[in-house]
């Protein structure tokens, strides 16, 4: 079957995930959250990930090559133990543990690994178990699935890893180069992260409402720049506002916060009323504005010469979910491409990790990434069988052109919930599990915050949309199969769909191909020929504080524990019965 190599995540106790490459091609990849009903999986094993990956792929756990990991040792001689050290002088017990015990982590995470794939039949006394250091795993995730032929910059913005917290260097002939690392606790990802807790959310998943909330704010108004010293090709964070650690958190309530009692001297209370009162909103605006200068500037600094060679980017890690800052490195004048993968975060470690082991160790040419649907799949049987079995007793109707119907009911106002094909891995909602709209009908965007999604009333949502409709759109058809990149909405588009814009005029677009997903693509089309527009607003099927919905049952459970009318799963649709319904019924296949 070739070589078949594991890479897994979760090693910082989130987001943990596995992905199988045979030889140099992703096949499949899931996240552990998906398939455990946890969110983020804090503190879990890939577990169940693996199972997935072993199972789909019909293989035995002893034909199994090798497993990467996407956390390595440092060595007491690398320069950050010795920074880290330092940087906590004030914490001699942090300080101390570095230099002396700085692997601990390590070595705790390579032998819980070790058990667990024994115990999943793994033979452990063949398999090889290869660590990569994790920002490193970052940068192959963006790099190898890219595509990018030429010489590419790489940019790795994240808040943590074994002690590097930013990665910049380049990717040339299949081989990675560091140019420059940042280390622990000075992290620009950590720096958005300690105003998000600030500002009131939690950290990461709060860190795209603040971006969002940016838009309403004057970043002029308030001088944020002592959050860090920043000169041009340097960075610290001001340890004595944020990443602090110990006795220098603020605590309320028994709870640390990732801030300082001094942070609260200089800006006032934590937030806890309105996010868009002052000083608030335009907090929020200040940190964005800090946050897109340092990072641009340091990608200045360090990359601009490759990237006027070849204008090629490819970025990962947490920080590069902030779609504005990826726009902002996109308007560089050297810059004519930027690539970010779906799972630009903690679980595509696991991509990561296991190709660069393909690319170095096995020296094997890696697939580029070309969708993300690699997940769990389901038939219309096992739905309907789901359905048969669901205590709720769900109604369901066998339709011959799914796509059609949904588009019906989507320009009659009703909200559709759209469950088809391979789960999609990474946070977005790339019309697979999705929870559709049209954007022509305020009432039913409206509908999706205040009846299913319980969102903030002022968050925008991203269209989903045919390449010739971003042609309109946008100017042109752009790089955005992974919805992780803003693009500039010409006036008029802005004041024809306003729910998928941001207050700044840009919108977080996916554009679909009919060669990566041709239901979603044929209800576009559908859409097109009933409105005269390929567009619909897309956003995850999930409910408030949900990993996204996996399976047929995960399906039916949100959809009657919400006010969702319409549930299209593969070949069914789905609705709910009346209320002195007693069993599940079947209805016939219609014409639509």
């Amino acid at each position: 079957m070739g070589l078949i190599t594991l890479g897994l995540s979760g090693a910082l106790g989130y987001d943990a995930a596995a992905a199988l490459f045979v030889d140099g091609e992703l096949t499949l990849a899931v996240e552990e959250e998906r398939l455990i009903r946890r969110k983020h999986a804090r503190d879990m094993l890939p577990i169940e990930s693996i199972r997935y990956c072993l199972r789909a792929a019909k293989l035995k756990p002893r034909q199994v090559d090798q497993v990467a990991i996407a956390f390595a040792p440092v060595s007491l001689f690398s320069a950050a133990r010795w920074h880290y050290a330092r940087r906590h002088w004030y914490a001699p017990d942090r300080a101390l543990d570095a230099l002396f015990n700085g692997n601990r982590r390590f070595h705790r995470y390579y032998q819980q690994i070790n058990q667990m794939l024994s115990d999943l039949g793994l033979p452990m006394e063949k398999v090889k178990l290869i660590p990569v250091q994790h920002q490193l795993a970052h940068a192959a995730s963006a790099y190898y699935m890219s595509g990018f032929k030429e010489k590419t910059a790489i940019l790795c913005v994240d808040q943590k890893g074994e002690y590097a917290t930013t990665f910049l260097g380049y990717g040339e002939n299949g081989k990675i180069h560091k140019i420059k690392e940042f280390y622990e606790p000075d992290s620009l990802s950590g720096m958005y992260a300690s105003m998000c807790d600030y500002l009131g959310f939690d950290m990461l998943d709060g860190e795209t409402k603040v971006m969002g909330i940016a838009t309403y704010g004057n970043p002029e108004k308030y001088d944020l720049s002592f959050l860090a010293d920043y000169r041009g090709k340097d960075f610290k964070v001001n340890m004595h506002m944020i990443r602090a650690v110990g006795l220098r958190r603020y605590k309320h309530r028994s709870i640390g916060h990732s801030f300082t009692p001094e942070l609260l001297e200089k800006l006032g209370p934590r937030r806890a009323g309105d996010v868009f009162q002052d000083p608030y909103v335009h907090y929020a605006a200040g940190t964005q504005r800090l946050y897109e200068n340092i990072a641009t500037g340091l990608t200045t600094h360090y990359l601009s010469d490759i990237l006027k060679q070849t204008g090629k980017l490819a970025m990962a890690g947490t920080g590069a979910f902030n779609v504005k800052l990826n726009q902002r490195l996109r308007e560089l004048p050297w810059v004519n491409e930027v690539y970010v993968p779906p799972a630009a975060g903690d679980a595509g470690t696991a991509i990561g990790a296991a190709a660069y082991v393909v690319a170095n160790t096995n020296k094997l040419p890696v697939t580029p990434l070309r969708h993300a649907y690699l997940g769990p799949k389901y038939n219309t049987e096992r739905c309907i069988k789901a359905c048969e079995q669901h205590r709720d007793r769900p109604r369901f109707e066998i339709l011959e052109k799914p796509a059609e119907k949904a588009a019906e009911l989507l320009t009659q106002g009703h909200l559709v919930g759209w469950f088809q094909g391979r789960m999609e891995f990474g946070p977005r909602a790339l019309g697979n599990r999705s929870i559709l709209a049209n954007p022509q009908e305020s009432n039913s965007v409206t509908d999706i915050n205040k009846r299913v999604k319980f969102r903030e009333k002022w968050r925008n949502f991203a269209p989903s949309m045919l390449p010739d409709m971003a042609v309109k759109m946008l100017g042109k058809d752009c790089p955005a199969d992974f919805m992780t990149q803003t693009f500039d909405v010409a006036p008029e588009w802005q004041k024809l769909f306003p729910s998928t814009v941001y207050r700044d005029g840009t919108t977080r677009a996916h554009i679909v191909r009919k060669e990566h997903n041709a239901r979603f693509y044929a209800l576009l089309r559908a859409m097109e020929k009933i409105t005269g527009y390929g567009l619909v607003v897309n956003t995850s099927l999930n409910r408030p504080g949900e990993a996204m919905i996996c399976s047929p049952e995960d399906a039916l459970d949100m959809f009657f524990g919400s006010d969702l009318e319409y549930l299209l799963m593969q070949d069914l649709l789905i609705t709910k019965p009346p209320e002195d319904n007693t069993g599940w019924e079947r209805v016939e296949p219609t014409q639509t």
